[in-house]
């Protein structure tokens, strides 16, 4: 008897304190400017990853965004100046449970302060090569299925440019060749070119001073099987049917969609997207960097390195 009203009480004590933890109405998921939350009497600044209650007002200053999303999982990005009351604004979202809520947990979790430590703790030194080497932001095993026909393809180098990019198939023949001044290029691949090759390999030189990538190097980006396109291509029409998929806000929860499901190249493309829509807002391009860092896909400045 005295065991079960123990487990009753801990079951009442757990139950309570999960209620406490959501006892919230919006959390920021995005913030551009210097917007204010009003709890109680006073204001403070807006933070990404803070809380609004029914009882907060938030103000949103000239040129300025603030990106909510309900506990329920409903976006709402706000971009009016003024002072809205929360409880207005939730009155404007549906409230019925959205499937977006695991990409908002997702994408808050990953770029947490103690994520972003338990990844410096375990990345160790980070290896970088020559100065002149060339290294690409894409996946080399893990991640390279691509399910979009956006494949943006950035680079870090010393070397000069410009440079020429070439996209070939399994025989390492040329399907694709362009030059660029900038270490950046997105390849459109719904090209009839690129018709039946469900692997491409990547290849970056700099034809100023030769600098290329070693044939170990070269990444290679695959299309999915029918069997998984099909999967994601269901799992896409639930996630975009709740949310604007031509903003930038839109596009920080396909990023999200698409890292859980282990589509790192469409997820660059995706927020590639976003930072080209909302260039002024800081959040996103933060929230690329973290991303590119815990991927692996380009050396963070914070870990220690050694020379390669």
């Amino acid at each position: 008897m005295k065991k079960g009203r123990f487990l009753l009480f801990v079951s009442f004590f757990a139950v309570s304190s999960l209620a406490l933890a959501q006892d919230y109405t919006f959390r920021v998921l995005a913030n551009k400017g210097a917007n204010e939350i009003k709890t109680g009497a006073a204001w403070q600044p807006v933070k990404t990853g803070s809380t609004l209650n029914a009882s907060d007002e938030i103000k949103i200053t000239e040129n300025a965004s603030v990106g909510l999303v309900h506990i329920k999982g409903k976006p709402l990005e706000v971009k009016q100046p003024g002072v809205y009351k929360v409880a207005d604004l939730a009155a404007k979202v549906q409230t019925e449970a959205s499937v977006l809520n695991k990409y908002t947990d997702f994408i808050l979790s990953s770029n947490s302060a103690e994520a972003k430590k338990n990844r410096l703790s375990a990345t160790g030194a980070v290896h970088r090569g020559a100065k002149d080497a060339i290294q690409p932001h894409l996946p080399k095993n893990e991640g390279a299925e691509i399910f979009g026909n956006q494949l943006v393809i950035n680079w870090d180098t010393e070397s000069a440019g410009p440079f020429i990019v070439t996209v070939l198939n399994m025989f390492d023949e040329a399907i694709f060749k362009a030059e660029t001044a900038e270490k950046s290029l997105t390849v459109d691949l719904s090209d009839p070119k690129f018709n039946g090759e469900d692997a491409l390999i990547v290849d970056i030189k700099s034809k100023t001073t030769g600098a290329k990538l070693q044939d170990e190097s070269r990444p290679m980006v695959k299309r999915l099987s029918q069997a998984r396109s099909e999967k994601i291509k269901a799992g896409y029409a639930e996630v975009s049917k709740e949310l604007d998929a031509t903003s930038a806000f839109g596009n920080l929860f396909l990023a999200g969609f698409y890292e859980q499901n282990r589509l790192i190249v469409d997820a660059i493309a995706a927020y590639e997207r976003a930072i080209t829509l909302a260039p002024e807002d800081p959040t996103y391009k933060e929230y690329y960097q973290e991303f590119l860092y815990r991927n692996k896909l380009k050396p963070d400045p914070n870990a220690s390195t050694t020379n390669k």
